[in-house]
């Protein structure tokens, strides 16, 4: 009986030894963006009280507003198209018995291996030329479809009763009826979980845009943030702001979206 409760002491130790590691480097950046840069460079793991100061030289230095909404609206519009067109595929691969489907699916899975680097250039060359520079369109066309996605949304759609699908065609339901008023509701997990995946890529986005978006009014966050630290002397108290800043909306879609995320992850469909 001792030993069990050395060993489950000992769990616990462990867990809440790498909770705290997991946890201060949020806590570091946080505590930084109150704290003057001389503070930050010292070590200081204490809040300090230069956060409105860093606020005012914040909004002073940079268009935090304008890169904020860039980076909220490509983050948004390249979920929801995501969301829809790879759950098409997704509900088309697993529902529809046709020849050649597993192929297809895995050569889809072959174009992960294609490093996105080696894209760059020809896709710069056609989006130029269709005059998609600096615009949303061009932001989230090259991840409007994801074999990831795809993937993920076929693999999560074994559980769906295909049984369902065949009692609405019986009753005359069309396919996008089926899909739109059946496959989302049951699939929201699923959803909630390729949503944050999704969003949390394409607010972090940063080597794309930077190659796409080359004007000031259609700068993104991670752009603003590399650009704090392009001078000759880096001012760490608004880097650390501007870096929390950045942070909170992933971290609120995730906290609100947690259990759902955890079901979608798991396959699980209710």
């Amino acid at each position: 009986m001792k030993k069990r409760q050395a060993t489950s002491i000992a769990k616990y130790v462990f867990l809440v030894i790498v909770c705290l590691f997991s946890v201060f480097p949020f806590y570091f950046m946080i505590v930084s963006s109150t704290n003057a840069s001389v503070d930050i460079i010292k070590g200081r793991m204490f809040f300090g009280t230069h956060l409105f100061e860093n606020m005012k030289t914040l909004a002073s230095t940079v268009r935090l507003g304008n890169a904020f909404w860039n980076s909220l609206r490509n983050a948004i519009a390249n979920t929801l198209a995501s969301l829809f067109f790879c759950s098409l595929a997704g509900y088309g691969f697993q529902v529809y018995r046709e020849k050649g489907k597993d192929t297809l699916m895995g050569m889809l899975l072959l174009s992960m291996m294609v490093p996105f680097a080696s894209l760059m250039v020809p896709l710069f060359r056609m989006f130029s030329q269709a005059r998609l520079l600096d615009t949303t369109i061009g932001f989230i066309l090259p991840t409007i479809s994801t074999a990831f996605l795809i993937f993920f949304f076929r693999q999560s759609a074994e559980s769906f009763p295909i049984e369902t699908v065949q009692a609405a065609r019986v009753d005359g339901l069309g396919e996008f009826g089926i899909f739109f008023r059946i496959f989302v509701p049951i699939m929201a997990p699923t959803f909630a979980a390729a949503a944050i995946v999704t969003f949390m890529a394409a607010w972090n986005n940063y080597l794309w845009p930077l190659i796409i978006m080359q004007s000031q009014d259609s700068q993104t966050m991670p752009l603003l943030i590399t650009g704090l630290t392009a001078g000759y002397t880096t001012d760490y108290g608004i880097l650390m702001l501007s870096v929390t800043i950045t942070t909170l909306p992933t971290l609120i879609l995730f906290f609100t979206q947690q259990k759902r995320f955890v079901e979608g992850v798991l396959g699980s469909v209710k």
